[in-house]
């Protein structure tokens, strides 16, 4: 069986060969179909990656709890009093986190964010940036790994020590060539020990515009209450808040002021803290907690909803999905050339049956069975439909490079795709070989050889 398959290989081989052109034609369709299905698959693989490297990044299993000012509706009134029916908030603040750590089941971490911008002073050596209050759970929420050093301890948390933890770039810039653990850096206007470094995370600039999320690398990590005492605690309403407010709202409500025809407006951040992480023990709960979570926050904060509650898997994989069909739909339009492709297969054998009646005939004369003549141009088809696919798969990959170096789309290539796309191919010399196949062994062999 395999010789006569070989036998019919080299047939099918020399036919092709005496029509070389007409034969590129016919696989013209299935040359641009392959490459196209495997580009378009290669764009579907590389988004997917994209999604899943920014769950990474956001945190998996997380829910992001943000502060909102709160806004306040209304004008001020002559005696200087706030209109009747607006509630008081207490902003986000660590009591809440502390609510939630022990009432809401299955959350595995949760962790502060207090941000100040503020600068970093060492050696004569002065920039920006960002000072973060956090707790030692901050860094396992956000897959941070501590490469010299340690993490907070609790004693240090409790005592609102003044140490903190820098980001990779900060060590490169500030301790160059030596090791930072026990030195000390300005921040602000306080001398922060560091007793931990973190490793270089790496944040594409399009991650970080597109997820709103810092680069990491080069902030500063204290406790939550180190900052909050020894720094800003924007939670307690100070003396000069009082002085600065118009109605003794201690700066957390919204000024509203002028004429008429003219009103300006003042807001105050009354909120302790910028951010709550929460890390849950299995994606299933994010949904169902972030519910929990909201109903306690509105509890807590006398039914003022100055808060946002963010389920960063929910968004990505609603997006994920959406890239999923749109990449569905990109490769079953691609798929429309195989079609082509095949149609274009069926049309020129058809066409070689036709010529080649007399050698049909011949060959059905000498002794050859029914199933050899469909063998033969069942073959032949194969060729073609094969030669197309290793030429499309070529130019398949060579699309999935231009495309990333033109468009900057990450794409990957995976043997899977180059599979399913030589499968198809040979597929459609099958399925669109056989009937012009079939119809050449169904000839008289009488009424072959007699054809002109």
């Amino acid at each position: 069986m395999l010789q006569k398959i070989l036998y019919n290989f080299d047939i099918a081989i020399e036919a092709i060969q005496r029509n070389k052109l007409r034969a590129f034609l016919t696989s013209l369709g299935i040359i641009f179909g392959v490459a196209s299905v495997i580009a378009m698959l290669a764009i579907g693989t590389g988004a997917q990656q994209e999604v899943l490297a920014q769950m990474q990044l956001l945190g998996t299993n997380n829910v992001i709890i943000k502060p909102i000012v709160q806004q306040v509706e209304g004008l001020i009134t002559e005696d200087g009093n706030q209109n009747e029916g607006s509630k008081y908030s207490p902003g986000l603040n660590l009591k809440d986190l502390q609510t939630i750590k022990e009432l809401v089941p299955q959350v595995e971490y949760i962790s502060p964010e207090i941000i100040f911008e503020t600068s970093f002073i060492r050696n004569a050596r002065m920039r920006s940036g960002k000072l973060v209050g956090v707790n030692d759970e901050y860094f396992n929420i956000n897959n941070f790994e501590i490469v010299e050093g340690a993490n907070f301890s609790n004693i240090q948390i409790m005592n609102s020590d003044p140490v903190c933890v820098i980001g990779y770039d900060v060590k490169t810039k500030f301790f160059a060539g030596e090791n930072p653990v026990g030195k000390r850096i300005k921040v602000g206007n306080l001398w922060l020990t560091v007793i931990g470094v973190l490793n270089k995370k790496e944040l594409s600039t399009e991650n970080i515009e597109r997820l709103g999320i810092r680069n990491y690398n080069l902030d500063i990590f204290s406790p939550a209450t180190t900052v909050s005492l020894r720094f800003k605690n924007r939670g307690l309403v100070t003396e000069d808040d009082i002085d600065k407010s118009a109605g003794g709202f201690g700066g957390r409500m919204i000024i509203i002021g002028g004429s008429d025809e003219e009103e300006e407006e003042t807001t105050e951040n009354y909120h302790q803290l910028d951010k709550l992480i929460v890390r849950v023990s299995d994606s299933k709960f994010s949904v169902s907690i972030a519910e929990v979570v909201s109903r306690m926050l509105q509890r807590r904060h006398n039914g003022v909803v100055d808060y946002e509650i963010i389920v960063p898997e929910q968004l990505l994989q609603q997006e994920q999905r959406t890239k999923r069909i749109f990449n569905i739909v990109l490769s079953s339009i691609a798929s429309i050339s195989l079609i082509v492709g095949g149609i274009g297969i069926m049309n020129i054998m058809l066409a070689s049956v036709v010529e080649r009646y007399k050698e049909i005939g011949l060959r059905l004369a000498v002794g050859a069975q029914k199933h050899d003549i469909e063998l033969q141009f069942l073959t032949e088809a194969l060729a073609i439909s094969i030669t197309g696919g290793v030429i499309g798969i070529m130019l398949g990959m060579g699309f999935s490079v231009a495309i990333e170096l033109s468009a900057g789309i990450a794409t990957i290539v995976t043997p899977i795709s180059i599979l399913i796309s030589f499968g198809v191919a040979l597929l459609i010399g099958v399925v669109f070989g056989f009937f012009p196949a079939r119809r050449a062994a169904q000839q008289d062999p009488v009424h072959a050889l007699r054809h002109e």
